[in-house]
């Protein structure tokens, strides 16, 4: 098969595109054709060298999302077919003519979504049911804010805290991104290079946040969160060392968590599979969510998507498509 490999530590030109052995299965794993992969900055740190791949995952293909058709099962699948269109999450592997994924990490792909679309979904989906309403167990009737409002995850937790009745304030690098923050269905937007979130939410207060940024972002989320708010965490890119002030989390009786999703272990990824299937799915058969693909381009031209991406003038999702 072809597949996009990263030949050295380094920037989008590592990334070429040469033959590569076809993944083989057995057990539960299926093996999925690939029509699109979606992209994320977990792709841009691995390529970079600064994200190793989890034990058992490709350390040279990049790819945590791809959409396909099954067409071949090992002998303990029992819940898909040959033929059968799917979405998986996948710790590593996505750029590829075809992946090797368990079947519970599979999602059939709704009716009326293209490949490109469906690919869109599993890495955003899966960690914003995870974070936003497992961690944070947000409720409907309460207020969300998202940092990074226009990112694949702010786009996805917008459409589903939005559609499942809650309140969403975004932070956004612009105006112009903001306004398609709105269109999304969030209810406002903070433009953070000429606001200071703090500030304009310090009044009002939040229920929950979804962060990843960290750095001084921490205290800042301290003291805008409700009492019994919940901080979760997905990155830290200005930086995991902070001061955290215990009396504020203890006094107004917070919870500050976070996760990361790429080296859980295979039955919480299944099982919470089964959870977005059962709440999210629906939302996007009655078009209450839908994906939002900015650019797509062929796997040959994966430096250029690549580039695309860590420009971060985009708002929705990048994704290679064959």
């Amino acid at each position: 098969m072809k597949a996009i490999v990263i030949k050295k530590p380094g920037g989008p030109e590592v990334l070429k595109l040469q033959e590569y052995p076809t993944p083989e299965i057995s057990g539960d794993e299926v093996l999925i054709e690939v029509k699109a992969a979606g992209l994320n900055r977990s792709d841009v740190f691995q390529r970079e060298g600064n994200y190793p791949a989890p034990e058992g995952a490709s350390a040279e293909i990049p790819g945590l999302e791809v959409a396909g058709t099954i067409v071949k099962c090992g002998p303990d699948v029992v819940d898909f077919t040959v033929g059968d269109r799917v979405c998986a999450l996948l710790a590593g592997g996505g750029y590829a003519e075809y992946v090797a994924v368990r079947e519970g990490q599979c999602l059939p792909i709704p009716a009326d979504l293209s490949f490109a679309e469906a690919a869109s979904l599993p890495e955003t989906v899966f960690t914003v049911w995870s974070n936003v309403f497992q961690r944070g167990n947000l409720q409907p009737g309460e207020t969300l804010l998202l940092h990074g409002g226009n990112s694949g995850i702010g786009i996805t937790g917008i459409q589903i805290a939005h559609a499942l009745g809650s309140k969403v304030i975004v932070t956004v690098g612009s105006d112009e991104k903001g306004q398609k923050c709105l269109e999304l269905g969030a209810d406002s937007y903070i433009n953070y290079k000429t606001q200071n979130f703090e500030t304009e939410l310090q009044d009002e207060g939040v229920d929950v946040i979804l962060d990843m940024i960290g750095g001084d972002y921490l205290a800042k989320n301290i003291n805008i969160l409700k009492p019994e708010g919940r901080l979760v965490h997905i990155n830290a890119v200005s930086g995991s060392h902070v001061d955290l002030d215990i009396w504020k989390v203890m006094t107004k009786r917070l919870t500050v968590t976070g996760s990361t999703l790429r080296s859980r272990e295979y039955e919480f990824k299944k099982q919470l599979a089964k959870e977005i299937q059962k709440n999210v799915w629906p939302l996007i058969e009655s078009k209450k969510f839908r994906p939002v693909i900015f650019k797509t381009f062929p796997f040959s031209e994966a430096a250029e998507a690549h580039r695309l991406l860590e420009d971060s003038s985009h708002t929705g999702k990048i994704i290679l498509v064959r």
